[in-house]
């Protein structure tokens, strides 16, 4: 560590408590006081804008996976007392309801009650289920959880990975055949292959590999690497490409800032778990070249805009909260490899936007975004099938683990 380097220190001590105190008193207190649901067991499936609880509205898989990574990963890091009840009901309400034992997998999405309401097999949603199974695995030793990630592994394996032409397909039908809407939300394109389900099955895959180490898990984290470096990443601005059609060709203009950050740190994380020097080395250096190309959307208040196209030329100018979250972990990571002090610059002023504009200090959790005029986001949902705690409470247990390090 440099002498500068150093100088930050005691900067990031103090974000250390304050993300502490964000993540205990105001993100996890919101869904253990504000979401459960006691009638039909899990999590409510929706808080609107106005922080109106929606009780009958349907329950997704993205959402209850994520619920259980982040109490799991809490409980692990903060000490199971007051969180471990949280986490249980997460993990018994996903065994009792989101397992197509028919047909195995996961579903996509269920009625309030708990009954099937979409059937379908979306591979990104059987990848968060892997992570958060083994995240619970690892606080509890829960055999049947690990066993369940194995399966949904091998599932994957069997069903999604093109062993002809490399990568994972998108979507399936209950019985696993592919389907032709492949779509995550209606905002993306319906191509075979996207840059999101490949980021988060190489999450998944990394988190699983930590206590199930396979040959043919070994190999496909590694192949999942190589796919990002020689088929994802632009070579010319180290942005990602977002959509595929099956040959890899590119069927996408847009540049995501938030995935950019995002991939730079999972990426990394999967290669150190490897533990290949070679590999290691290569990601390392386009690590710090995707934060370079990320940090375009950084503002001069320290928030990261959504989107750019890199054709039209447009601009999504808002403030998502989950780029300014992983903006906050990938700009940290950026700064430990290079010493670039723009990253640690833009950590801290990042975190400054978050506690100023992004914290609902009045009910907890955070506005699903701010407005480049800096106004919260009170139409979209506070929680829902994609507002979850997960990217805010990773990235205040990340930077916990992360600054802790720093001594």
């Amino acid at each position: 560590m440099t002498v500068k380097e150093s100088l930050m220190i005691p900067s990031f001590y103090k974000l250390k408590e304050e993300v502490q105190y964000e993540l205990t008193q105001h993100i996890l207190p919101f869904w253990m006081e504000r979401m459960v649901d006691g009638q039909h067991g899990g999590y409510f499936g929706r808080m609107n804008g106005q922080n109106e609880l929606v009780q009958q509205a349907p329950k997704g898989a993205i959402l209850n996976a994520r619920i259980l990574w982040t109490f799991s990963a809490a409980a692990r890091h903060l000490g199971p007392l007051q969180i471990r009840p949280f986490v249980d009901r997460a993990r018994d309400y996903i065994f009792d309801h989101f397992f197509d034992e028919t047909h195995g997998g996961t579903y996509w999405m269920l009625n309030a009650d708990g009954s099937p309401a979409d059937t379908k097999k979306q591979v990104y949603s059987q990848a968060f289920f892997i992570y958060a199974l083994v995240e619970y695995y690892r606080l509890t030793g829960d055999k049947a959880s690990l066993d369940k990630a194995v399966e949904l592994f091998e599932l994957i394996e069997k069903y999604s990975f093109d062993s002809g032409k490399n990568g994972y397909l998108e979507a399936f039908d209950r019985r696993w055949n592919l389907l032709e809407d492949l779509r995550l939300s209606e905002k993306d394109a319906n191509e075979k292959k996207t840059m999101n389900t490949h980021l988060h099955v190489l999450e998944a895959y990394t988190n699983l590999y930590r206590v199930y180490r396979t040959p043919l898990l070994a190999r496909q984290l590694r192949n999942l690497i190589l796919l990002f470096l020689e088929k994802i990443i632009q070579p010319q601005t180290h942005h990602l490409d977002l959509f595929f059609d099956e040959n890899w060709v590119c069927r996408s203009s847009l540049i995501s800032y938030g995935h950019d950050i995002e991939a730079s740190w999972l990426l990394l994380e999967a290669a150190e778990m490897l533990g290949d020097e070679d590999l290691l080395t290569m990601v390392r250096e386009e690590s710090v070249r995707m934060a370079e190309a990320a940090f375009e959307g950084v503002q001069p208040d320290g928030s990261i805009i959504n989107e750019r196209d890199s054709v039209s030329g447009h601009v999504d100018d808002n403030r998502d909260w989950w780029p300014q979250a992983e903006a906050m972990v990938g700009f940290f990571n950026a700064w430990r490899l290079s010493g670039d002090e723009r990253y640690s610059r833009s950590v801290l002023q990042g975190w400054s936007f978050i506690r100023t504009k992004l914290i609902d200090a009045d009910t907890g959790e955070w506005f699903w975004s701010v407005s480049s005029q800096g106004m919260p986001d009170r139409i979209n949902d506070k929680a829902g099938f994609w507002k979850c705690p997960y990217h805010n409470g990773r990235m205040c247990l990340e930077l916990l683990e992360r600054i802790q390090q720093l001594k």
